[in-house]
């Protein structure tokens, strides 16, 4: 199995992974993909944090780009994906301008050449919006569920943080989390962190036990 794995093409290992019922599908995909969203991630600069956040922040648009890809769509899944974890990035930035969340409070990107026009992040983050291609992802992503994911994730998550990655990756804020869960924004805020480090470490293939 493990053979026909890695000589499948990614829209069968999207299929197959959404099914719930191969997980080495779903680890295939991120393996492939990890390295792009690590790339994207660094062409960015984070002022004042961490630069792994970023590169978190794109491997949870690559989790996305599995849940709600449409093969029926006809666009390849390699597109989807790089667009998802683009769009990722951009949501986290736009976020952080917007709600002055830590650490993502500051980013630029390097690739756009904007570093030095004296644009404001909010500035910049429309540029980069604006600037994109039609996007393929209002046509496609229809809000599927997470079941894949939370399988996957089961074991590295606990039942907290799973409920607190859905409503994040369902565009909640930090806020509307704690009022739906019933939990302090800091404790969302202290939930996400971990969920991010998790993310990576299990993208990563060093995934920890859930706390």
């Amino acid at each position: 199995m493990r053979a026909e794995l890695q000589t499948a093409t990614d829209e069968d290992l999207v299929e197959l992974a959404r099914t719930g019922e191969n997980e080495r599908a779903i680890e295939m995909l991120l393996k492939r993909y990890r390295h792009y969203a690590r790339a994207k991630a660094r062409s960015y600069f984070l002022s004042g944090a961490d630069k792994d956040d970023i590169v978190q922040e794109g491997m949870i648009g690559l989790y996305k780009a599995i849940r709600d890809y449409q093969a029926s769509k006809n666009i390849a899944f390699r597109a989807f994906a790089e667009l998802c974890i683009t769009r990722q990035i951009i949501t986290a930035i736009k976020t952080a301008t917007r709600q002055k969340h830590q650490p993502l409070n500051s980013y630029v990107s390097l690739s756009r050449g904007y570093a030095a026009s004296g644009e404001g992040d909010r500035a910049l983050v429309d540029v980069l919006v604006t600037d994109h291609e039609p996007d393929p992802a209002d046509v496609v992503i229809d809000s599927e569920e997470m079941s894949v994911i939370r399988s996957s994730m089961g074991r590295v998550l606990s039942n907290f943080e799973s409920q607190v990655m859905q409503l994040y990756v369902e565009g909640k804020s930090y806020q509307q989390i704690a009022d739906m869960l019933g939990k302090h924004a800091k404790s969302i805020d202290n939930a996400l962190q971990r969920i991010k480090r998790k993310l990576a470490a299990h993208i990563g293939g060093r995934a920890t036990p859930a706390e």
